[in-house]
């Protein structure tokens, strides 16, 4: 039995599940109230404390709060959230690409589970310190950059970004209009079906636009741990439904062909792991969440929690999806198209969110109204999804579309979070913003450099033969091999070689511009687009003379409590 789920059914589960989430987001927007029982059912998100640090009233009806939610989420939503987010329509449809190649086979799937998990460990071990360096006010990592840099890295680190976030939509966008187009029949190579499978893609573009515009951040949250547990549910199901059919069981002759270790399923996994790591870094999505969170413990445990649930998925994903459903009835048809629009519609409503908080997160630090903060962040959101459904409706290799996107980002990765050593260690200095944007210029010239070694002239579509890109820069797709976009040593040294290049040369121009510029060197480039409020956090020198001046008050506190105290005991001595 094949799929053969009706346009007009796929219509109808389309509109119904995004309907439902659109509701959610406007209760938990408060539009229907904020009673206790909202509360309890975790439709309403609050701040931890009514308190701000400063001592005034936290309000939920600000920009601020619309874009950052912060300090509202506990450990079980963000660990919902994260798993919700990160498992996007495209891990049914990209990596069972992997699953479904017997030449990559296990450890390939096993390479992309560790892969998609691995970014929320990243967080648990850096978030703390990022949102220390930070501050409790930041939204994002671009805030990390202006902090820790100046404006130049944070224009890099909100390039970089939106760039990887837009990428990421459009596949999503492209991977749920390829399933609807699957599950009902329809070839999506033919030219012909492109309004529908577009069509579905406005469709979920449009649903999500719409309630994240009026719930922000905190209706994002929100829908996501309602999203989870539907496709936890109801994935949990299906495995049980698929992997009990009798037609999907395996001789012992089938089974060892697809659990088969091979070697160039261990390039593929090694080539995800660095890639996908390198990526998901610069998603701000993910890290919306570290300020999210009630507090640090509340964030590392989600993440945590959060890290095991993908890996988890991942590995049934991972497992030739497609072929172990299409036995199955109609009904579990639709269960699949349930389970995939939950999928879009949490990835689409976080990157949404998280592209409007980088872009108009400085619109609310110079004091622009919260009312024309959020239009604007409504509007930059039309702006986002218009090219993104145009785009999807070209109907890119999925795969294809993200090895672009990581490899850009691998080129910044180490030079942005080497900024986490603040101080020098030895011989190795601590980075200046100079030495990091020229790291990153590193980080590009080394993938022309590795395209012009292997004489590399244009990238190549492996399955129609069109020809994507021409000239040096046609490297950036990574067309090296016809049998998967991942496959080969070539893809998978670029990848190791990309990022340790830009973070050795990151160290060395930094330790030049240091030797050349002195003290100034450690200083914003433009300290004219530093807002003047600000100046006290990103100085990481002028930081750490007043942790000084603060710890020598402690000791002087501490001295004069013990002479107090000695004194008191000799007089009752005496």
């Amino acid at each position: 039995m094949g799929y053969d789920v009706s346009t007009g059914a796929a219509y109808a589960v389309l509109y119904t599940v995004l309907s439902l989430f659109t509701v959610l987001a406007i209760v938990s927007a408060g539009y229907c109230g904020k009673g206790q029982l909202l509360k309890k059912l975790g439709c309403i998100l609050l701040p931890k404390s009514t308190v701000g640090e400063d001592g005034e009233e936290v309000h939920t009806d600000t920009a601020d709060f619309f874009l950052a939610a912060r300090n509202s989420a506990s450990a079980k939503t963000i660990a919902l959230s994260f798993f919700a987010s990160s498992m996007g329509a495209w891990v049914v449809y990209a990596p069972t690409e992997l699953g479904a190649n017997p030449e990559l086979s296990w450890i390939a799937v096993i390479g992309y589970a560790v892969a998609s998990a691995s970014p929320a460990v990243l967080v648990f071990f850096m978030g703390p310190s990022i949102r220390k360096i930070t501050g409790e006010k930041a939204f994002s990592t671009t805030d990390f950059g202006l902090v820790r840099y100046g404006r130049l890295i944070q224009l890099c680190i909100a390039i970089m970004s939106v760039f990887y976030m837009f990428i990421y939509m459009v596949a999503e966008l492209t991977a749920i209009s390829n399933i609807f187009g699957l599950v009902c029949n329809i070839d999506t190579f033919d030219s012909t079906t492109i309004r529908y499978t577009t069509s579905i893609a406005v469709s979920v573009a449009v649903f999500t636009w719409f309630y994240t515009s009026i719930a922000g951040l905190p209706g994002s949250l929100v829908t996501d741990k309602f999203q989870a547990w539907v496709m936890f549910i109801l994935i949990f199901i299906l495995l049980l439904v698929a992997c009990t059919n009798p037609a999907n069981q395996l001789t012992r002759e089938e089974f060892a062909v697809a659990s088969n270790w091979t070697a160039d399923g261990g390039m593929a996994a090694v080539t995800l792991i660095i890639a996908v790591n390198c990526a998901e870094i610069f998603n701000q999505a993910t890290w919306q969440r570290v300020w999210a969170a009630k507090d640090v413990p509340a964030m590392r445990k989600g993440f945590a929690w959060g890290s095991f649930s993908v890996f988890l998925l991942m590995m049934f994903f991972d497992l030739a999806f497609f072929d172990l459903l299409a036995p199955l009835s109609q009904f579990w048809h639709i269960v699949v198209l349930i389970v995939c629009t939950a999928l879009a519609a949490s990835t689409v409503d976080s990157v949404q969110t998280a592209i409007a908080s980088v872009v108009s997160s400085d619109f609310i630090r110079y004091g622009v109204p919260d009312k024309w903060a959020t239009l604007i962040t409504r509007v930059l959101l039309v702006v986002i999804n218009i090219p993104a459904v145009i785009m999807s409706s070209k109907r890119f290799d999925v795969l294809g579309l993200f090895l672009v996107a990581d490899l850009v980002c691998a080129t910044a990765v180490l030079p942005v979070f080497f900024g986490l050593i603040t101080k020098d260690i030895g011989f190795i200095p601590a980075p200046t913003e100079l030495g990091a944007f020229l790291g990153i210029w590193s980080g590009i010239g080394s993938v022309l450099i590795n395209g012009k070694v292997i004489g590399f002239t244009q990238a190549v579509n492996p399955i129609t033969g069109q020809v994507i890109a021409t000239g040096p820069w046609s490297y950036f797709w990574l067309t090296n091999s016809y049998q998967c976009a991942l496959c080969g040593s070539t893809t998978m040294v670029t990848f190791i070689i990309t990022p340790l290049v830009a973070g050795f040369f990151t160290l060395v121009f930094s330790k030049i511009d240091i030797m050349l510029r002195g003290e100034r060197a450690r200083k914003p480039i433009f300290l004219m687009a530093q807002p003047e409020e600000e100046a006290k956090n990103y100085n990481l020198v002028a930081k750490d003379e007043q942790e000084l001046v603060e710890e020598d008050n402690e000791k002087e506190e501490i001295t004069k409590e013990e002479d107090n105290s000695l004194e008191k005991a000799t007089i009752e001595v005496a």
